[in-house]
C-alpha cells in the first residue's frame, strides 16, 4: 500500500493543528481540496483516521499510527533528496537560517540538532536577526530560511507557514507576588522590579516597541543576554521577567501569569527566501515543525 507524500504532509499538518481548515492553511490548499484528499487517505487505508467534532479533529488510534510512521517516512526522503542533490549543489554551499531571540532559546537548538545530525553533508550558518531585518535578507536572496513573528511579517510578499505560539507570559519566584493569580497587565508588572534581556535583543526591541512611548517606567535591576540567565534570575527571585510561554521548562518551579496586553498574544512563522529551494532547506524546515510542536504533557 503506497501513499502520496503531499497526502501524508497534509494529513501531519491536520493533526498537528488539530483542525482540517488549519492544515489546509498550512498546505496552502482550499478547504473543500483537504477534505477531499483526507477523505481519500482514509478510503486508501480502509479505515478512519480522524475523529471529527465541533472543536476539531483529532487522530483515531489507526491516525496516530500513520502520523508516526508518516514522520519516519518523510524524514528518510529528506534524507534522501539530500544525498542525491549533494552531488549536483556545490558542497561549499551552506544553509542560512535566521530567527530572533525567542526562538533561538529551544526551538532552534532542537531543530539544528536532529537536522545536523541527519544530514552531516550539510552546514548551516545560524544568525540572531528581528523580524524586518530577516524579512530583507529573504527576499534579497541572502538566507534560505527564517523565524519570524506573525505581526512583523505580514503582506511581507514571502512563503510563509505558521510554526506555532509564541504568546509572551510573566514569570516570578514560586509562591511569590504573582501566587495566587492567572493574568496580569503590564502595568501591573511594571509596578515590581524587573529583570530583562538586552535592549538590543530582538525580543527585549519588540517588546519595547509594542509597550509605546506612553508605557509605564519599568525598574530593571539587571539586563542579560540570555533567555536561560533571564528566567534562572525570575525564579530566583530576583525580579519578574516576561518571556515567551515556549521558552519555559515545565519542570522548573516558577509562578506564570498570562499577560492580559493584546501584544502579549503572538506566534511564530516559517518564511522562505527567494533563492531556489534545495533539498535540505526543505529537510530543515520539517526539523523546524517538528520542533515547534508542542511538547506532550507530563503525566499527572
Amino acid at each position: 500500500m503506497r501513499y502520496d507524500l503531499d497526502d501524508l504532509r497534509l494529513f501531519l499538518a491536520i493533526v498537528s493543528e488539530g483542525s482540517i481548515t488549519a492544515g489546509a492553511r498550512r498546505m496552502h490548499l482550499s478547504l473543500p481540496s483537504a477534505s477531499a484528499r483526507v477523505r481519500a487517505l482514509e478510503h486508501h487505508a480502509g479505515v478512519e483516521l480522524l475523529v471529527r467534532g465541533r472543536r476539531g479533529v483529532r487522530p483515531t488510534p489507526a491516525g496516530t499510527t500513520l502520523a508516526r510512521h508518516a514522520h519516519e517516512v518523510l524524514d528518510r526522503t529528506a534524507r534522501l533528496d539530500s544525498a542525491v542533490a549533494s552531488y549536483t549543489r556545490s558542497p561549499t554551499a551552506r544553509l542560512t537560517l535566521l530567527s530572533g531571540s525567542s526562538a533561538m532559546h529551544r526551538l532552534v537548538p532542537q531543530a539544528l540538532v536532529s537536522f545536523l545530525r541527519a544530514h552531516p553533508d550539510v552546514d548551516v550558518t545560524v544568525r540572531e536577526s528581528r523580524t524586518p531585518h530577516t524579512v530583507r535578507m529573504l527576499a534579497d536572496g541572502e538566507a534560505d530560511l527564517g523565524v519570524v513573528v506573525d505581526d512583523e511579517a505580514r503582506d511581507c510578499g514571502l512563503d510563509l507557514e505558521a510554526l506555532g505560539d509564541d504568546s509572551l507570559v510573566v514569570i516570578g519566584q514560586s509562591g511569590g507576588i504573582l501566587a495566587g493569580r492567572s493574568a496580569v497587565s503590564y502595568g501591573e508588572v511594571a509596578e515590581h522590579p524587573l529583570v530583562g534581556l538586552d535592549a538590543e535583543s530582538a525580543l527585549r526591541r519588540w517588546i519595547d516597541e509594542h509597550l509605546g512611548p506612553h508605557a509605564p517606567a519599568a525598574r530593571y535591576r539587571t539586563t542579560v543576554a540570555d533567555l536561560n540567565v533571564l528566567i534562572a534570575l525570575a525564579s530566583a527571585g530576583v525580579g519578574l521577567a516576561v518571556v515567551p510561554r515556549r521558552a519555559l521548562d515545565p519542570g522548573r518551579p516558577l509562578d506564570v501569569c498570562e499577560l492580559r496586553d493584546p501584544w502579549a498574544s503572538r506566534h511564530l512563522l516559517l518564511a522562505w527566501g527567494v533563492k531556489d529551494r534545495p533539498a535540505s532547506a526543505t529537510a530543515l524546515a520539517e526539523h523546524l515543525r517538528q520542533a515547534a510542536r508542542p511538547e506532550p504533557a507530563a503525566p499527572g
